[in-house]
């Protein structure tokens, strides 16, 4: 006799974390963004039939690993989820200075928290950077990181979502124009990764091949590059060095678990 799989059907789900989780340039309903932890939500919705599945999105851009520990995970006690994912130490790896051996042991402390109050827990490496102007040059730092979060999984017994090997957002489509967050198909890339992740059997796959596009020249790479300095990378960079964050004084956009 075969032997039966369970399909994994979380009841409830949390998601914690900063702007990559939030969801941002990905637009929602109600002026809100939706992001990968929404997206993740409807698929984990359809495998309640009986309706029985309810979810919150904690994540406020900007936020700092010990913002999160301080605001966001506390709450874990309260909400009780079956299912948590937990992004988190991505804005510390990229702030200068940064310790990603002591970024990842805060990291580990956090999580051992968490799981206290949840189910399943879920945390997710950092992207590659190769290529990527000026966060390319972070690559050694975030992988660094990333291999701490392994171990942190494999001591705790928590699932990874490995951003890391995911090829599909090595194209420029699947971000948006500020190249800090995603697109919504880069989004929509990582919940499939996400699902699988957890176990879920999906007919679409994260690594699904991009439509052909035309090539562009290095004249017009160059000229997008000057404008995403000015538009985007100076103004991020005078906030860090600011000590200031996209994200101060917003609040959650769904801190309660309620039906999708």
């Amino acid at each position: 006799m075969a032997d039966h799989q369970e399909i994994f059907a979380p009841r409830s789900y949390a998601a914690l974390g900063d702007s990559f989780t939030e969801g941002l340039n990905d637009p929602g309903p109600n002026g809100q963004y939706a992001g990968w932890a929404d997206r993740l939500a409807a698929l984990l919705a359809e495998r309640r039939p009986d309706g029985d599945f309810r979810y919150a999105n904690l994540a406020v851009r900007g936020r700092l690993l010990d913002q999160i520990v301080a605001e966001q995970v506390p709450q874990i006690r309260e909400l009780q989820p079956e299912l948590v994912t937990f992004c988190a130490g991505g804005n510390d790896i990229l702030r200068p200075g940064s310790d990603p051996d002591e970024v990842a042991e805060r990291f580990e402390a956090a999580v051992l928290q968490l799981q206290q109050h949840a189910g399943t827990v879920l945390v997710a490496t950092g992207f590659d950077t190769r290529g990527v102007p000026v966060l390319g040059l972070l690559r050694g730092k975030i992988a660094t990181y990333n291999g701490h979060l392994r171990a942190v999984a494999d001591r705790t017994g928590c699932v990874v979502a490995d951003l890391w090997a995911l090829k599909s957002v090595h194209d420029r489509r699947a971000w948006s124009e500020d190249r800090l967050h995603l697109s919504p198909e880069g989004h929509q890339r990582v919940a499939l990764l996400a699902a699988r992740s957890l176990g879920l059997e999906l007919d679409q796959d994260p690594e699904a091949p991009w439509p052909a596009q035309a090539g562009q020249t290095p004249a017009d790479a160059r000229r997008e590059n000057l404008q995403w300095a000015r538009e985007y990378l100076i103004p991020w960079v005078g906030r860090r060095l600011r000590g200031e964050s996209s994200g101060d004084h917003m609040e959650a956009k769904r801190p309660d678990l309620q039906p999708l």
